[in-house]
């Protein structure tokens, strides 16, 4: 079970699947998700990647520090991960809250970035989204985890998704109360605290870019998605249709279909580049 320890001494759990060898992705989840998010893409993508998945500070396996941290820091962290694989640059692929710290990752360390793809994600907040996450924060510290999922779970599916799933997350939501609600508030906050300055430097992004979005995503709308396409020139904005903010398990083949042929592009026109 391989760690990372970071340069403030938190340590970070990732996993390596997929082939040996074979191009790099690395896969950063969203507010509160493990690794296991990514379970039905690192499935579905196994035969052709190798896949770099870690549990950011907070969640999952990695170390739940009672200190405040930033985005700034996870980014860090992932960096740290891939240095601990051994890959010098790899496919970027970030999730809500992950989106964002790949953000980070392309403007801070633009040569670990081979390409960068931004799920149901955004680069600044709005108003009421800061009340939402704030609300969810003071629901988590004061009800705890399991309370917290009663008011998650539909900005995160679909209306359709959320009947259809609803069976199982009868028996998953125990098992959030398995996780600190502190580490949950402290990546609350470090959305929250995060320095929207940065978003002027999302122009100097290079490396082929993908966003994808659901029409149905509630938490982080189209218009985020097109804020992010306008600001980063070149890149390629795809909307699912029917999907939600959890359009990864939602419309997983759909999605997977969709990143697996932008990453076969990129790395062909980066071969291509090696060689002129």
């Amino acid at each position: 079970m391989p760690f990372v320890t970071t340069a403030d001494n938190t340590r970070i759990h990732y996993e390596v699947t997929g082939r040996p060898g074979a191009t790099p992705v690395l896969m950063i989840q969203g507010l509160g998700a493990s690794k296991n998010g990514w379970n039905l893409q690192r499935a579905a993508m196994a035969t052709r990647f190798r896949i770099i998945a870690l549990d950011n500070r907070g969640a999952g396996r990695s170390d739940k520090p009672t200190a405040a941290f930033t985005l700034e820091q996870m980014a860090d962290d992932a960096i740290a991960v891939l240095d601990a694989a051994g890959v010098e640059d790899a496919h970027i692929v970030g999730a809500s809250m992950g989106g964002v710290i790949s953000q980070i990752i392309a403007v801070k360390y633009p040569e670990r970035v081979r390409s960068l793809s931004l799920v149901c994600t955004a680069c600044r907040n709005h108003p009421w989204r800061h009340e939402l996450l704030q609300s969810w924060a003071t629901t988590a510290q004061n009800d705890g985890l399991l309370a917290l999922g009663k008011h998650t779970a539909p900005w995160v599916m679909s209306p359709r998704s959320f009947r259809r799933l609803l069976p199982a997350m009868g028996w998953m939501g125990p098992l959030s109360v398995l996780r600190p609600r502190q580490s949950f508030v402290a990546q609350v906050n470090a959305i929250l605290d995060t320095d929207e300055a940065m978003v002027d430097a999302l122009s100097t992004i290079t490396a082929p870019t993908l966003i994808v979005v659901g029409n149905q995503d509630v938490l982080t709308p189209r218009g985020d998605s097109e804020e992010l396409a306008e600001r980063i020139a070149h890149a390629e904005l795809v909307v699912i249709s029917g999907a939600a903010h959890g359009l990864m398990f939602e419309h997983a083949s759909t999605f997977n279909g969709i990143l697996i042929d932008f990453l076969h592009r990129s790395e062909t026109a980066r071969a291509l580049s090696l060689t002129q």
